[in-house]
């Protein structure tokens, strides 16, 4: 009885699968369909998105004067630089941004802080739809934070690394992507569809599936007339 099942079931992939194999022209127009909408969407209908990144070094009064630093020190650093993103994207920095470049926009929204594991480094990132725009917001938005940095957390210095430049290529949206995503959705869903279609259909389209679903035996098949003519 078991190795009916099986076999029924080793029977029904094979048959899905040669459905699939008889579509495959459809499966196929259906990704190139998907592919097609991802890249209009991409490069027509979304705006694209520049990132812009400054970045700076905050050094402590300790570190500067070739101190050695306690435990209790270095963990007191390590609050320190959580505190310098919260710094950052203070009201107060961000308004004096906002004044000094005549911005009526929210900026909070574009503004993006990182700061790796154990270090000082500070990273300020700005998107925006105009790369210009975002290497501005960017600077200014890192000369404020540096002096407001000195001011609350009394280090010795902030020192920039790295100035913040135009991009040359949006960050979004990533067109490639897309149309590889658009690609997938679209073959995946014409496969879905195709095997619901044919799992959900109970007509008998072939006669072994009178000996499958009844549990007959088929004698012989007769053919259709209208084929003899």
């Amino acid at each position: 009885m078991n190795n009916q099942e099986s076999n029924t079931i080793e029977i029904d992939v094979l048959y899905l699968l040669k459905t699939l194999w008889r579509k495959k022209f459809l499966i196929i127009l259906t990704s190139f369909l998907g592919a097609g909408i991802a890249f209009v969407y991409s490069s027509f209908l979304v705006t694209p998105q520049y990132d812009s990144t400054t970045r700076i070094y905050v050094v402590s009064q300790n570190v500067e004067a070739g101190a050695g630093l306690t435990n209790q020190e270095l963990q007191a650093g390590t609050y320190l630089v959580k505190d310098y993103k919260e710094i950052i994207l203070s009201q107060d920095v961000l308004t004096q941004v906002a004044t000094e470049l005549n911005l009526n926009e929210n900026l909070k929204e574009k503004v993006s802080v990182s700061i790796p594991v154990d270090t000082r480094i500070v990273s300020i990132s700005v998107r925006d739809a105009d790369p210009n725009e975002a290497a501005r917001i960017a600077n200014s938005l890192r000369a404020f934070a540096a002096q407001k940095i000195v001011e609350v957390t009394k280090v010795s210095d902030v020192t920039t690394l790295e100035e913040a430049v135009p991009a040359e290529e949006p960050t979004t949206p990533n067109t490639k992507r897309n149309i590889l995503l658009g690609l997938l959705a679209g073959g995946i869903l014409a496969t879905g569809i195709i095997l619901a279609m044919e799992v959900l259909d109970d007509r008998v389209k072939r006669p072994q599936d009178i000996e499958e679903v009844m549990g007959l035996t088929l004698l012989g098949v007769v053919p259709d007339s209208k084929t003899l003519k």
